[in-house]
């Protein structure tokens, strides 16, 4: 009964294989490679909205490979999101032969506008136009949860204590409630051609926009409904 090769061995033929052949001339496919990783990060990113840089692109030992026309497939992890730093495997290929894989660690750098805070503001504090800006800061560097739209904070109450320089977070702001549960409400509900209004409890709290629970006080029945005002809330009809 044959036995199969080792491992180690099997590994050490195929990247014999993979050299060039005596008599071969090779050719320092350096900046070949740090243009090919250039371009599939620009195609990578495109669209985003980013600023998008590639910092730095690092290669481990000489690029010598066989002298002629070369493809080059670069292979990425699927869940890299096209920034910060990540380790690639760039493939040459030469007459649909692989000649060589070669380990790329690439550094990206985005930047993408975010809302960030003038100065501090106290927890509990709204939150106003004077208070906020935009500014692009980098993406490596800040939660995913850093609002990118300004009117998503202003108007809003801080949950925490925000820090001058620094960039708002969707979880540090919350909208302000209209709505308080056990206040009466108006309940309506119209279409094109009626409109009816009865009068409710509120029996949860909710800001404008925020699907709430009210009583409707004429059948007792609760039934969810939408904040329109801060005495006004509407159910479908």
């Amino acid at each position: 009964m044959k036995r199969s090769l080792p491992i180690v061995l099997i590994l050490i033929l195929t990247l014999v294989s993979l050299c060039p052949r005596p008599g071969f001339s090779a050719v320092n496919r350096d900046q070949e490679v740090r243009d090919a990783v250039t371009a599939f990060v620009t195609t990578r990113t495109a669209g985003m909205g980013w600023d998008v840089r590639v910092r730095r692109i690092t290669i481990s030992g000489a690029l010598k490979l066989p002298d002629g026309a070369i493809e080059y497939e670069i292979v990425a992890p699927q869940q890299w999101e096209g920034w910060g730093n990540v380790n690639i495997a760039v493939l040459a290929r030469q007459k649909e032969r692989v000649v060589r894989n070669i380990p790329v660690r690439v550094d990206v750098e985005a930047l993408t506008d975010m809302v960030v805070a003038l100065h501090q503001i106290e927890n509990g504090e709204l939150v106003s136009a004077a208070d906020v800006v935009m500014h692009k800061r980098e993406i490596s560097q800040n939660s995913h949860l850093a609002l990118r739209v300004i009117d998503e904070a202003i108007g809003k109450k801080a949950r925490i204590t925000l820090k001058a320089n620094q960039p708002v977070r969707a979880d540090q702001v919350e909208k302000v409630p209209l709505v308080k549960s056990g206040q009466m409400v108006t309940i309506v509900a119209e279409n094109d051609v009626l409109k009816i209004t009865v009068s409710g409890k509120a029996r949860s709290s909710g800001a404008e926009g925020d699907t709430i629970r009210v009583q409707n006080l004429t059948s007792l029945k609760e039934i969810p409904a939408r904040v329109i005002s801060a005495t006004t809330v509407q159910v479908a009809f």
